[in-house]
């Protein structure tokens, strides 16, 4: 069998009105899921996110996220998210691969790793980016997650751009990702480690 795929969706502060980048951005949301390469999800863990950077969120984050002030007030900050991810790996990220629709998840872990000096023990992990992996091993442009799982016949379930629901649904491309691509892009991965 081959090693389960930590699938990770981020939420982060986010505006209409402005150019951000992620080093302007604050996660917000983590959405974690431990999947098998059938798209069974073994286990799955969630936090909300209190933002420093920009502690009140935005009209468009709220109205696209679903997440309000309320939530993000009462939740832990960034560090603690870390510990809490940590605690519920439990060690697991040893030999796991971590894998998120796009290069913006690991971009933002990396501009918040710079800003906290603390990261999730996953980041340390071989990264692949889904979405070109699941584009390429089906010979289509890449594409946003919700047009991904309509274009594979899945509906999107729970709520769209909040990290658990979106790793969960990410998770049902799984099964259509080549898994020679995946072993190439891990040993990538790793020569950039």
């Amino acid at each position: 069998m081959s090693r389960p795929i930590l699938v990770v969706d981020l939420e982060a502060t986010c505006w209409d009105d402005r150019e951000t980048t992620v080093h302007d951005m604050d996660i917000i949301e983590f959405g974690c899921v431990i999947a098998e390469d059938n798209g069974k999800i073994l286990d799955h863990f969630g936090t909300l996110v209190r933002p420093t950077l920009n502690p009140l969120l935005s009209g468009f984050c709220t109205q696209l996220t679903t997440i309000t002030q309320k939530d993000v007030d009462s939740a832990p900050p960034y560090p603690d998210a870390c510990r809490l991810i940590d605690e519920w790996l439990d060690g697991r990220e040893k030999g796991l691969i971590w894998g998120s629709w796009g290069g913006y998840d690991r971009n933002q872990l990396l501009a918040e790793q710079s800003r906290h000096a603390i990261a999730p023990k996953f980041l340390s992990c071989p990264h692949v980016n889904l979405k070109k992996l699941w584009s390429k091993s089906l010979g289509l442009r890449p594409m946003g997650m919700r047009r991904a799982i309509e274009h594979s016949g899945f509906t999107v379930d729970g709520t769209f751009h909040r990290g658990i629901d979106d790793a969960r649904n990410i998770s049902k491309l799984v099964p259509a990702i080549n898994r020679d691509l995946i072993n190439a892009a891990v040993l990538q991965s790793r020569t950039k480690l």
